[in-house]
């Protein structure tokens, strides 16, 4: 028999998926099957929740309380500079290999880095930044015209200023 249902009880699971789409409820069951959840109605529910990161592969973090599953987006750098960029939601199934060549703003970084603060290793705010600078360099993009191992350079210089916290 298996132990009894605590309603209490809190449970999280993380799970990448494409935003906007329905991902394979095969994938779902086995991670939710066991805590009592119909895989289909929470496929569609990531679906509803990542509506706005259509055609991004995004990591979906789900809170499992009483048999009901609360959706939250918890995005990466890459994702979050990626619709920085601004480009218009993609079909994977057609478009494969896109380079993102876009240019974003300094401003931009920062407000990113302040996003991913939580989940970051640095200890202050100008090494977050700089680990967005190197996700933005793998992306491809360019950051106010220039390259992003340059800005990089600059904020190790000091002479691009990186606010405090």
């Amino acid at each position: 028999m298996p132990p009894k249902f605590d309603p209490n009880e809190v449970k999280y699971v993380y799970l990448k998926c494409v935003g906007g789409e329905v991902g394979a409820t095969s994938s779902l069951a086995p991670k939710i099957g066991p805590l009592g959840l119909s895989p289909k109605k929470v496929g569609d529910d990531i679906a509803k929740g990542t509506a706005d990161w259509k055609g991004l592969k995004i990591t979906v973090q789900l809170k499992i309380q009483n048999r009901q599953a609360a959706i939250s987006v918890v995005p990466s750098a890459a994702s979050l500079i990626i619709k920085a960029l601004k480009e218009p939601p993609r079909d994977r199934k057609k478009q494969k290999n896109i380079k993102h060549n876009g240019n974003i703003t300094y401003e931009e970084i920062i407000s990113i880095a302040k996003q991913m603060k939580p989940r970051s290793m640095a200890k202050t705010l100008a090494g977050t930044v700089k680990e967005v600078l190197g996700t933005a360099q793998s992306v491809g993009c360019t950051i106010d015209g220039k390259l992003p191992h340059d800005v990089i350079d600059e904020v190790n210089e000091g002479s691009v200023e990186v606010p405090e916290e």
